[in-house]
């Protein structure tokens, strides 16, 4: 930087100092309007005399360039009409009302039980990790096989006993195109139901048939959902549901009817427990879709105790 000032000419250092201190000038109004938000630091300016030979070593003039803020552009309006000689008023909370009983306070109330704390965490959360249901779920629903050693060494695979049937309703092989061929899998629909109004389906893929199978199971199980019967194991009224392309009419029928259905839609109804309706499958002919088409058809069926609450009347006045 020296070696550069040093061979600077004096015209061309005057002629760009001159360009420097009109800018800084022209800067001093948008300056002092601001001066009563932040201190405006001091700009200096260094040359060196005009009528000596420029270098580094001779001594150099220091002009300051300090915009000072007037009293006037200062404002000062928080707090203008408060005098701080004045009393400060107390806060008078109103009175309460003739009877009023004051809530009790948190930590005055019983304290809970530990099978109360046990209870409200699994309403929010699920049973526990240890294993040990306060509200009586089942903790091991999720787990669709128990791992068992054999006398060989090997791993065998049992059914957890959870009251529920398994049913494959289809297999097939999917392929996969990846980067160095394709890759085989197999893809398995079940439907898992206890035959008391529970009913779920699923869908699995793995490299192996009974690991898919396994898969599905347990994709069944954490979707079931309940299916609103009469006394005589039928629909209490008539439903359609749509899933995709496929399209699913259930009707209720008389006793001794029988499930007269085919396909996914038959399954499910067996294994839900429905022993007189009338289902009809319409459009696609996919398993899986029919199967979860029946699924939403279901679930908008409702009971007629859950219509009359709805709607505040008793029973009687649905069929006036």
């Amino acid at each position: 930087m020296c070696a550069t000032l040093n061979t600077v000419p004096i015209h061309t250092f005057s002629s760009l100092l001159s360009m420097a201190i009109t800018s800084a000038a022209a800067a001093v109004p948008a300056l002092s309007s601001l001066a009563h938000r932040a201190p405006i630091p001091s700009i200096s300016f260094l040359f060196p005399d005009s009528t000596r030979p420029f270098s580094l070593s001779r001594s150099f003039r220091s002009f300051s360039l300090t915009p000072q803020a007037k009293a006037s552009d200062i404002e000062i309006s928080f707090f203008d009409d408060l005098n701080p000689e004045d009393e400060a008023v107390a806060f008078d909370p109103p009175t309460p009302p003739e009877g009023f009983i004051p809530p009790p306070a948190f930590d005055d109330g019983p304290e809970e039980t530990e099978d109360e704390v046990a209870a409200a965490y699994e309403e929010l959360y699920g049973p526990a990790y240890s294993g040990v249901s306060v509200l009586g779920n089942d903790v091991y629903v999720m787990d669709s096989k128990v791992k068992k050693t054999s006398a060989f060494g090997k791993v065998t695979k049992e059914k957890v006993r959870d009251g529920f049937e398994e049913r494959v309703v289809q297999v097939r092989r999917v392929t996969k195109v990846v980067k160095g061929g394709k890759q085989l899998h197999f893809r398995a629909i079940v439907v898992v139901g206890d035959k008391q109004g529970q009913v779920g389906v699923g869908v699995g893929k793995a490299k192996e048939v009974i690991a898919a199978v396994q898969k599905s199971a347990v994709n069944a199980r954490r979707n079931l959902i309940t299916i609103p019967m009469t006394k005589y194991l039928t629909f209490p009224h008539r439903s359609e549901g749509d899933y995709g392309a496929a399209k699913v009419m259930l009707r209720p029928a008389a006793p001794g009817t029988g499930v007269i259905a085919g396909g996914a839609v038959r399954i499910v109804l067996e294994m839900a427990g429905v022993e007189n309706a009338l289902g009809k499958q319409i459009g696609s002919k996919n398993a899986l879709n029919n199967a979860r088409a029946t699924v939403v058809a279901v679930q908008k069926m409702k009971q007629f105790q859950e219509v009359a609450q709805e709607r505040g009347i008793p029973m009687e006045e649905l069929w006036k």
